[in-house]
């Protein structure tokens, strides 16, 4: 290659990239940053945060805890959904579980999604003073889980179980499985321990729905969490669990409380996508504004 044609496409190469510096790393960035700065924008640009006397607590858009530094909901106030993010809303750990419909055996160390829904659900019925319980949980909180070992017929299913295995219910913790027989078959507590070489996978694992009922007190947003793990919502039918305990906690009626909580429900984005939710954060704050724990007579917020 010639001299000059070395130069010359060289320097067609340097103008392209002055270009492109000043467009894309000047000219647009200053763009965005002015357009920031309409009225209307311009909260939504710094991140939807939201103060008291002039110190930001949060962001309406990024969920948050509401518990002590035990980990202990606050009974004060609404509790919002819970989180696989880090240790609980962690915007630098955003994520989910992974854990899907099928993941219902526990491992050493990683209770199944199954188990973590029915102990969630289990917590929140104590902390509100409702039932708990929801089908294919047993009464102590984990998956109602059996593997059945035994012959099987041509298409997988156990035709004559010998031995029956409450494989989430280690004999650590339990010494009475959930159920007592299956197909007239005592059914035993799961061997636990380091010296424990029990293989349950052998036998067919099956899910029992039990006697609770198919439409559970607990809402479903109460025991799962939501794709990003930072979900600042909340559904209604869980606001509405939540009342008489925040109530007591206040020293209010829990028609107070749901008055606040019917203001603060937000419909379906444009009318039919999603559905109705409860900031917990924007309703936290109002809770503290009109109904602050300081003993004085509170005001009703009409």
């Amino acid at each position: 290659m010639k001299f000059s044609s070395f130069l010359r496409i060289h320097w067609a190469a340097l103008r392209a990239l002055l270009v492109l510096t000043v467009v894309t790393g000047l000219a647009y960035p200053l763009f965005v940053w002015l357009l920031a700065q309409i009225p209307g924008l311009h909260d939504k640009a710094e991140g939807s945060m939201l103060a008291v006397n002039g110190r930001p607590v949060g962001s309406r858009l990024i969920g948050q805890l509401f518990t002590d530094s035990d980990g202990t909901p606050l009974p004060q106030y609404f509790q919002s959904r819970p989180s696989a993010a880090g240790h609980g809303y962690d915007p630098l750990s955003s994520g989910a579980s992974n854990l899907g419909p099928e993941n219902i055996v526990d491992t050493p160390g990683k209770p199944s999604l199954l188990t973590q829904v029915c102990t969630r659900s289990i917590a929140v019925g104590r902390l509100e003073g409702v039932d708990g319980s929801r089908p294919f949980c047993t009464g102590g909180g984990v998956g109602a889980v059996l593997s059945v070992i035994g012959p099987r017929d041509a298409r997988g299913n156990v035709v004559a179980p010998t031995r029956v295995v409450s494989v989430n219910e280690p004999c650590a913790s339990t010494s009475t499985p959930f159920l007592a027989s299956y197909e007239r078959v005592r059914v035993e507590c799961a061997k636990d321990g380091p010296h424990s070489h029990e293989d349950y996978s052998i036998g067919q694992i099956v899910p029992i729905r039990g006697a609770a009922p198919a439409d559970p007190v607990v809402p479903a947003d109460a025991v799962t969490a939501s794709g990003s793990g930072l979900d600042p919502d909340i559904s209604p039918a869980y606001a509405d669990l939540q009342v008489a305990r925040v109530a007591r906690a206040r020293r209010v009626s829990p028609e107070q409380i749901s008055k606040l909580v019917a203001q603060h429900r937000n419909g379906r984005t444009l009318g039919f996508f999603g559905e109705p939710t409860v900031n917990v954060l924007q309703l936290n704050l109002q809770l503290d504004h009109w109904y602050p724990l300081t003993g004085a007579a509170p005001a009703d917020h009409g």
